[in-house]
């Protein structure tokens, strides 16, 4: 039987895509309490706080548009905002008041950037759909990513074995979380536009031995 969290371990649902990205990165932010801004994260938050009004609903023909919606799984263990959530008038789904009819929700997360070769924006969108069907008792096949800098949105499938690497990133950091452990630095191309590189010090880190690899490696020098 899965556990379940409760609402004082609930971890911070955007973590997935730091965790995707760099493990160590999630680590310093969420274990270690650790932040910077740079430049990418300025305009990334510049674009949320444009789309992101929590007393503002849109209606569009048969959509229902709402901004700023909490969302949170226990069976994950995360908690967070959905950007939008775009509710389409269908056969089946979810009840809205005041309105006739039932209504198929799906999220859509807004990024300043493009999109990327790891899955770790469609991993973030995806924990947000399966936050809102552990709420809404609902299915929801896709959502969809804006990207700022295409200003191009990309429709996200929420297949099987992407419902399975949110699954295995949140029980991951999950263990990290309880355990206080970040991991060591290993470099990648992200280094450079990461807002924590000088807090992280990945060219310093990445040669230092851990103390049991130090006493292992002077015991084969004796």
């Amino acid at each position: 039987m899965q556990r379940e969290y409760t609402s004082d371990e609930l971890l911070p649902l955007s973590g997935i895509q730091h965790f995707i990205f760099c493990r160590r990165q999630w680590a310093l932010i969420t274990v270690e309490r650790l932040w910077q801004d740079n430049v990418l994260t300025v305009e990334g938050r510049l674009l949320h706080e444009r789309v992101d009004d929590p007393f503002f609903t849109e209606v569009r023909k048969d959509v229902v548009i709402a901004r700023s919606v909490p969302v949170a799984s226990y069976r994950l263990g995360l908690t967070g905002v959905c950007d939008v959530v775009e509710f389409t008038r269908a056969e089946s789904g979810v009840p809205l008041k005041d309105r006739e009819g039932f209504f198929l929700p799906a999220p859509v997360e807004y990024k300043r950037g493009k999109p990327k070769l790891e899955p770790m924006d469609e991993a973030q969108l995806c924990a947000q759909a399966m936050c809102l069907e552990e709420m809404l008792l609902v299915h929801i096949p896709r959502g969809w990513i804006y990207y700022g800098q295409t200003r191009h949105r990309l429709e996200v499938e929420f297949s099987p074995d992407l419902r399975q690497i949110v699954m295995d990133a949140a029980a991951e950091m999950h263990a990290y979380f309880q355990r206080g452990y970040t991991p060591r630095v290993r470099r990648h191309k992200g280094c450079r536009s990461c807002s924590l590189a000088d807090v992280c010090l990945p060219t310093l880190q990445e040669n230092v031995l851990s103390a049991s690899e130090y006493i292992q490696q002077h015991l084969g020098e004796g």
